[in-house]
């Protein structure tokens, strides 16, 4: 009997059960029998049956570990059920209805818009599981400017842009903190190595700088009030505190103007950043809609 026709002779609490299992392996690295019971409510007994049986159905997809006293992801791993990308982003940020979400905070998002374009899962899990167990990886990255090179980083988190999937990494080719492209990654291979201390997310000015960003209703709006409502603000105003690392991204996505001189008159443009001063120093202000840095900016 086959994968597949095992699995429909359990019944669909069960599946579930063993898919969480899979996740777990997948994209985290690890799992545990008190895992299973907080989040299925179930006796440890049966947590242990539902490890025991995946292991059965999948023997290469899963190791016991004594030391870490847990069960381990195997290279060979080959997933025995379809996970959807979405719904495997959704878990990742919000715990896939857990009561608790992961163990560590893999993934910092301010929505989860469609995307036009979905990592590839296998990529995407290498990343994760790298980020769990703190551990650098070896890449394959293509960008525009430098076409295809090799690379060792060191992730600590994804970023949702709402256009693509970022990995924020120390990237040891340049020895700065940078945003990879999900999709622009092959061939991730985990280092077994510690990093080094610089090379840790505490080290990144970048992702520990703290923004605060003040946005109101494009002055160019004659009725101001509507998009107040729209917005639902308070004082007349959005005031938001975000990682100078995303802050870039996030007012493109949102079409925010950023220009001094509130000089964007496009209709999408609804809310204008009422300081642009804040964004001095961001890396990615670039990205913000008619942004200048105070030192090019030209009378008008």
């Amino acid at each position: 009997m086959n994968h597949s026709e095992q699995l429909t002779t359990l019944t669909q609490t069960q599946r579930d059960r063993l898919a969480f299992i899979e996740l777990r392996l997948w994209f985290i690295g690890d799992i545990r029998r008190q895992d299973i019971v907080d989040r299925f409510g179930v006796k440890s007994a049966a947590a242990s049956r539902d490890l025991a049986l995946y292991k059965e159905l999948t023997p290469f997809n899963i190791e016991y570990d004594a030391k870490a006293k847990a069960y381990v992801y195997q290279p060979s791993f080959v997933a025995i059920f379809e996970h959807a990308t979405q719904r495997v982003m959704s878990w990742l940020t919000e715990g896939f209805g857990d009561g608790s979400a992961v163990a560590r905070p893999i993934l910092w998002a301010f929505e989860t818009p469609a995307h036009l374009g979905q990592p590839h899962l296998d990529v995407l899990a290498a990343i994760t599981r790298a980020i769990c167990a703190q551990r650098p990886i070896q890449i394959k990255y293509h960008s525009m400017s430098n076409g295809e090179t090799e690379r060792v980083i060191v992730p600590f988190a994804l970023v949702d842009t709402g256009l693509r999937w970022h990995a924020r990494a120390f990237d040891r080719k340049s020895g700065e903190f940078r945003d990879f492209v999900v999709t622009r990654i092959e061939a991730p291979t985990l280092v077994d190595e510690v990093p080094n201390a610089n090379e840790r997310p505490d080290n990144d000015i970048q992702w520990t700088r703290i923004v605060e960003l003040d946005l109101v209703p494009h002055p160019r709006l004659a009725r101001p009030e509507i998009i107040k409502m729209d917005y639902g603000m308070t004082d007349g105003s959005i005031r938001m505190r975000v990682r100078a690392a995303v802050a870039g991204y996030m007012l493109q996505r949102w079409s925010v103007d950023c220009s001094r001189d509130h000089r964007l008159k496009e209709e999408q443009y609804r809310l204008w950043l009422s300081d642009p001063l804040a964004l001095y120093g961001v890396e990615n202000a670039k990205l913000a809609p008619g942004y200048q840095a105070p030192s090019s900016t030209k009378k008008r």
